[in-house]
């Protein structure tokens, strides 16, 4: 069943139009990865599709009973963010703020749901530690369990890696597999990493010149997929 379908989707800033005519559908439980150049409207693209900002042109609509606030999202972290002063706990359970409405207060409910995503993170242990004073790391893994407050559906993360070092990175992208798998919450993903795109999505939408949308073996055998096999270390 489909659970985002971008239609005819021009996107852009400043009045400045970086995609246009996009057209994608993401069905549930897929895990999509968004690669392309820098500057090419990745990230542009992902806050339409939270409603961050208003589309040039197209409609972004959303299926499968999915809302706007049942959307997880992990964007990069700004170093004001990294310095932020709160406790693990405090910063997993704030996902639900969304879902709050005008209650000034988390329920007993979400208090234990925000110890299940730390659980299923591996970071219970550090839920009294400083946010500030943890490794890059663990703060992205702390990020991933707020995101997870906010859904059981839907995830929208723009580069969750970006900053870490290979085997770190490597234990994120296994942990969002394990969690799109296991927990067959959809994945849309932003990476500069195409070898890492390849090895853990379904589908690939590549954001350039040119637009390529469709599984990986379809990728390869397009002519963007030509280039990254010419490249040595795949990243685009």
């Amino acid at each position: 069943m489909a659970q985002l379908i971008c239609s005819d989707l021009t996107i852009g800033y400043d009045s400045r139009t970086v995609i246009s005519n996009l057209n994608f559908t993401v069905e549930s439980g897929e895990y999509i990865c968004i690669v392309g150049e820098n500057g090419s409207g990745k990230s542009t693209l992902m806050k339409t599709i939270l409603g961050l900002q208003s589309p040039i042109a197209g409609k972004v609509v959303f299926g499968d009973g999915l809302k706007k606030n049942e959307i997880g999202y992990l964007p990069q972290q700004t170093q004001a963010q990294r310095d932020f002063p709160a406790s693990v706990s405090e910063i997993v359970v704030s996902g639900f703020q969304g879902k709050c409405g005008i209650k000034p207060f988390y329920t007993k409910a979400q208090k234990q749901e925000a110890e299940k995503s730390m659980e299923k993170l591996n970071i219970l242990h550090l839920a009294k530690s400083s946010y500030r004073e943890l490794s890059g790391g663990q703060q992205q893994r702390v990020l991933l369990a707020r995101a997870l407050c906010s859904t059981s559906k839907i995830l929208l993360l723009d580069e969750p890696v970006s900053g870490l070092d290979p085997k770190v990175s490597a234990e994120m992208y296994q942990l969002i597999y394990d969690l799109n798998k296991n927990d067959k919450i959809t994945v849309i993903m932003i990476s500069h990493d195409i070898t890492a795109a390849l090895k853990y999505s379904d589908k690939i939408l590549h954001i350039d010149k040119d637009i390529f949308f469709g599984t990986k073996s379809e990728y390869l055998n397009s002519n963007l997929g030509h280039i990254f096999n010419n490249t040595k270390d795949g990243d685009i």
